[in-house]
C-alpha cells in the first residue's frame, strides 16, 4: 500500500510554508468581514468537508491532501485565536497547552501503531492520528507566532525571521548531526506555522503595527495563487507520489 501523505520534498516545505500564512490572513480577514462565531462555523465545516474528501479518496491526491492541509491552518488558527481573543488566554499558556496537547497525541499514536513515520499513513486509524497531529501542530504554531510577535514584542518581521533561522537548525541536525529523522520532521512541521504567518501578518497587518499595509484579503488571495501554481507543478512532475510503504522508514527533511 501506498501512504496518504506526499513524499517531502523541497516543494513540500514551500507549499506548507504557504499554506501557514495563508490560513494566518485568511482567519484574520474572515474575523474582521463576518461574524466571529459564523466565520469559526465557516471554517469548522470547511475543515470537515476537506478532511471527508480527504479520507474518501483512495491514494494520494495532492489537491485533495493540501485543500485539507489549507482548511486545517484556517481552522487551526481560529482555535487559537478563540482562546486568545474570545476567552482571554495569555498566548503563552495556550502554547504550553497546545505543546502538551501535541505530546499527548503523539504518545497515543505511538503507543498505538508503533511509529510516528509519515511513510506509514496507509490505513484510517493511522490518517487519523496524522491529521489530528496536524490540527495541533498548527494551533500550537499559531499561538507560539502571535507569543514572540505582540506578547514579547519582537513584531511579525522578526519572528519571521528567527523561525526560518528556528527551521534550519533540525534540518542541519537530521543531515549533518544524525538527529531522529521522525523527530526532527516533526519539529519543522510545528515551525513551519508561525514561520509562515509571521510574515503573512507582515505582509498583511497596518503600517502601525509594524507590517506592510497591503491588507488581509490581498496577501491571502496572493498566496492562495501561489499555492495553487505550486501544487499544479507537483501534479504534473509527479514527484511528490509516495513511494511503497516501508514501515518505519523515516522521512527526509530535503
Amino acid at each position: 500500500m501506498r501512504s496518504k501523505v506526499p513524499e517531502v520534498t523541497l516543494l513540500f516545505w514551500v507549499i506548507k510554508v504557504l499554506t501557514t500564512g495563508m490560513g494566518e490572513t485568511a482567519s484574520d480577514f474572515l474575523a474582521h468581514h463576518v461574524d466571529p462565531v459564523a466565520a469559526v462555523g465557516l471554517g469548522g465545516v470547511g475543515l470537515l468537508v476537506a478532511l471527508v474528501i480527504q479520507f474518501a479518496v483512495r491514494r494520494y491526491l495532492a489537491w485533495a491532501y493540501w485543500l485539507a492541509v489549507v482548511m486545517v491552518s484556517v481552522f487551526g488558527t481560529m482555535a487559537a485565536d478563540v482562546l486568545h481573543v474570545g476567552l482571554g488566554v495569555p498566548y503563552a499558556v495556550s502554547t504550553v497547552t497546545f505543546a502538551v496537547a501535541l505530546a499527548a497525541v503523539f504518545a497515543l499514536w505511538y503507543r498505538v501503531e508503533r511509529t510516528l513515520s509519515i511513510h506509514t499513513i496507509t490505513t484510517p486509524r493511522r490518517e487519523l492520528f496524522y491529521w489530528a497531529t496536524v490540527l495541533i501542530t498548527f494551533a500550537l504554531g499559531t499561538a507560539a507566532g502571535d507569543l514572540t510577535a505582540t506578547s514579547m514584542h519582537w513584531g511579525y518581521l522578526v519572528s519571521g525571521v528567527v523561525f526560518t533561522v528556528a527551521i534550519g537548525v533540525p534540518a542541519l541536525g537530521h543531515r549533518w548531526r544524525g538527529w531522529n529523522a521522525v523527530a526532527a520532521f516533526w519539529t519543522a512541521y510545528v515551525i513551519t506555522r508561525p514561520l509562515g504567518a509571521s510574515f503573512a501578518d507582515w505582509m498583511g497587518v497596518p503600517v502601525h503595527r509594524g507590517g506592510l499595509g497591503w491588507g488581509t484579503g490581498p496577501v491571502t488571495l496572493g498566496w492562495a495563487v501561489a499555492i495553487v501554481v505550486l501544487i499544479t507543478v507537483l501534479a504534473a512532475r509527479e514527484e511528490d507520489r509516495p513511494q511503497m510503504d516501508s514501515a518505519g522508514q523515516p522521512p527526509s527533511l530535503h
